[in-house]
């Protein structure tokens, strides 16, 4: 394989080879196919599909997230990106950069819950000093618990004491990033809508309870490999060790190689990683007959 055909099997995956998605159906095969995806292309991570990409079937001439309120392909594209939220096809995660959102299939969100996600769900969160939660995140999750599905605006009014928006979006980054809430919907008026995450995708919630760490990182690694084609394991390292810790992938990685579930390709003087090939059966021989 070579760089330039690596390149042309990625944009026939990601949806970037004049073919764009306009139906949620389409946008819902996009995700399933790939997994998970950024909305917007991002340089500094790890190669891996954007939503506005397939939306627009171009791998150039893309807005990154600083931009994208100057691009109108973006609003359409997170129109139809806030339609997969609504209708549970696809989940969003506050995951790899806060301002560009992280997209998660509903086939794999198990898997990734698994990961970050609280093991006892229905426990509210608690202050403390070893507690990743503040007290104002714990009050925004009591009262998205009583009253969500709610918008950010309504919080903003039912939180006392002045709270300013950015303070605000802090305590709901505390509460996502742990999977205790989502984001399932948007108004022109309102802002984005919160809900508690167990209540609004129970069944994906309690599979990504019973999955243990090892089991999801190996879905979640084989699922990126068959997106992103072929990719340096120091690559795949660096990006799933911000879900996991390091040792912990790379401990799923040879798992994988041990169980030829993976395997190295040569490319331009480096080894990636990609999903092995399928043996090819061995041909049949008939048994000789015996001479009379």
């Amino acid at each position: 394989m070579t760089e330039q055909e690596l390149q042309q099997l990625r944009r026939q995956k990601w949806g970037q080879d004049d073919k764009s998605i306009r139906t949620l159906a389409e946008a819902r095969a996009f995700m399933d196919r790939v997994g998970f995806c950024l909305m917007y292309p991002q340089r500094n991570l790890a190669p891996m599909p954007s939503f506005i990409g397939a939306f627009v079937g171009a791998e150039t001439g893309l807005p990154d997230w600083q931009h994208a309120f100057e691009d109108p392909r973006a609003a359409d594209a997170t129109d139809l990106m806030v339609r997969l939220l609504r209708e549970r096809l696809a989940f969003e995660a506050n995951y790899l950069d806060a301002n560009n959102p992280f997209l998660l299939a509903a086939s794999v969100f198990p898997y990734f819950y698994a990961l970050v996600g609280e093991r006892n769900p229905k426990q509210a969160p608690q202050p403390g000093p070893r507690s990743p939660y503040s007290q104002l995140s714990c009050d925004v999750y009591a009262l998205i618990h009583r009253d969500g599905p709610v918008s950010k605006q309504k919080l903003l009014e039912k939180i006392r004491g002045g709270l300013s928006t950015a303070v605000l979006d802090t305590a709901l980054a505390e509460l996502w990033s742990k999977l205790r809430i989502t984001r399932v919907d948007y108004r022109a008026d309102e802002g984005s809508i919160w809900d508690v995450l167990y209540r609004w995708a129970p069944d994906a919630v309690h599979e990504g309870i019973q999955l243990s760490v090892p089991e999801a990182l190996s879905a979640l690694l084989s699922k990126y490999l068959d997106s992103v084609i072929a990719i340096e394991q120091t690559e795949l390292e660096t990006l799933f060790g911000q879900f996991a810790p390091r040792s912990k992938v790379r401990d799923a990685v040879n798992a994988l190689l041990s169980a030829r579930e993976l395997s190295f390709t040569p490319l331009g003087g480096r080894s990636l990683l990609q999903i092995a090939p399928e043996k090819e059966p061995l041909p049949v021989v008939a048994p000789r007959q015996a001479v009379p």
